[in-house]
């Protein structure tokens, strides 16, 4: 598996990657993962194989410039450069070091997945004699328009620039679609794709995600009075969250409640809570190992998906596997993933979304009856050994369809070369054509 980068506990990545490369081990293949920083956390079976960028982004210190000693190669540079020049460049010179790898084991494996990296890089994959597999959980186009609809015309420039990863991954999903397979979450998001990446519909095909329940699972502990949860992984306007915090600031007047939103919030959020008075009411957090992360989920006696737009939604199902009432948008695949288990408000609404929030909050058999909804749902919709078996007959028909022939079972599984690139990626024109051209 390819990954470019995989938060382990935030954002889906990290954590389809983990789920994912578990169970196509417990099925008998070897599975190793490629990644860049930062690092999934891996169950037992699965190797990591550890393909590190400059790590441009790192939480601690963004946008920094590398001193010289830290260049290793062309690569590098490029990343450095499109950096400067206002691109995110880590899909494709994530794409230029996998398949530097991959050339020099491609005898160790029968099958390559590229989870929603669609750099330059895997076009030479087909090269190397090996199938292709892609998912593409969302297109990032919808990301583009959602922040562009809301930017100044100076953000937009910026938006522009950052977003010019879109026409790459068009180009590169169009081409892995005609000699192989590409997956997607939801009958939502393979519209999204069909339409913006101008993919033929019988190319694409749908593979919901899981849940651990081991992990995500309501627990013995009373729930807090009044809390209300979130989890953004990216405080992009595509989130919600200023909505959500709008919401909440309405319902504060004449409620108890606390908000707690797992996530980093971006100075934008972090003055809005203050204008809102905010301050005193709102809890955010990150970096939570699993145990917290869910134990956190758990505690809420009620979650929000305020998003604008969503392919799938881990989170969602997350709070529906904790047995937590659950509101969200009625966007994207958001209806189709929780069914009767939630309360689907207008996406943006703040005044509809605090009417439901007073609503659930005075009404326990409300909650309990949208808990148990949920419960019900994940046991029958949602499960990583599941997702596991319908991936691999999607290796299965790649190979079959022009690649080395792979042969389901325990010991005699294929070998899998698995990845989740799944974020921005730089711009195409003359430069990104020679990146093409060179891969």
């Amino acid at each position: 598996m390819l990954s470019y980068r995989s938060k382990p506990h935030c954002g889906g990545q990290g954590v389809y990657v983990r789920h994912l490369s578990r169970e196509l081990d417990a099925l008998g293949h070897y599975v190793e993962v490629f990644s860049g920083q930062p690092y999934p956390e891996l169950d037992p079976g699965p190797r990591l194989s550890e393909l590190p960028s400059l790590d441009l982004y790192r939480d601690d210190d963004p946008f920094r410039t590398p001193g010289l000693s830290e260049y290793r190669d062309w690569a590098d540079v490029l990343e450095t450069a499109m950096m400067w020049g206002g691109a995110f460049p880590e899909p494709l010179t994530f794409s230029i070091r996998a398949l530097r790898a991959l050339r020099a084991r491609a005898a160790d494996f029968d099958v390559v997945h590229d989870n929603q990296g669609l750099g330059y890089g895997m076009l030479g994959v087909r090269r190397l004699g090996l199938p292709l597999v892609t998912s593409i959980h969302h297109p990032i186009s919808v990301d583009k328009r959602i922040e562009l609809a809301s930017a100044s015309w100076l953000g937009a420039l910026n938006r522009r620039r950052w977003y010019g990863f879109v026409r790459m991954q068009a180009r590169v999903a169009r081409r892995v679609a005609a000699t192989g397979s590409l997956i997607t979450v939801s009958e939502s998001a393979k519209r999204d794709i069909c339409r913006d990446f101008a993919v033929p519909p019988d190319r694409v095909h749908i593979i919901p995600l899981g849940v651990d329940t081991r992990v995500f699972r309501p627990r013995e502990a009373a729930r807090v009075p009044g809390r209300i949860i979130a989890v953004a992984s990216a405080d992009s306007a595509m989130k919600g969250v200023a909505t959500l915090l709008r919401a909440v600031g309405k319902v504060a007047t004449d409620r108890d409640v606390h908000l707690v939103v797992i996530g980093k919030p971006a100075p934008a959020t972090e003055r809005l809570a203050a204008q809102l008075s905010l301050t005193d009411r709102i809890t955010f957090t990150h970096g939570l190992d699993d145990e917290a992360f869910s134990a956190l989920l758990a505690s809420a006696e009620i979650a929000v998906v305020p998003s604008l737009y969503e392919g799938f939604s881990l989170p969602a199902v997350e709070h529906m596997a904790s047995g937590t009432p659950l509101v969200a948008s009625n966007t994207g695949a958001l209806p189709e993933v929780t069914g009767d288990a939630a309360v689907l408000v207008t996406p943006g609404e703040d005044e509809e979304l605090a009417t439901v929030l007073r609503r659930l909050h005075d009404s326990p058999a409300e909650r309990a009856a949208l808990a148990d909804r949920a419960l019900a749902r994940v046991r029958e919709q949602f499960a990583w050994s599941a997702v596991a078996r319908a991936t691999v007959e999607q290796y299965l028909a790649a190979g079959a369809a022009g690649g080395p022939a792979l042969a389901a079972g325990a010991a005699g599984g294929p070998a899998l070369a698995a990845g989740a690139a799944g974020g921005p990626a730089p711009a195409a024109g003359a430069g990104s054509a020679a990146v093409e051209a060179a891969c």
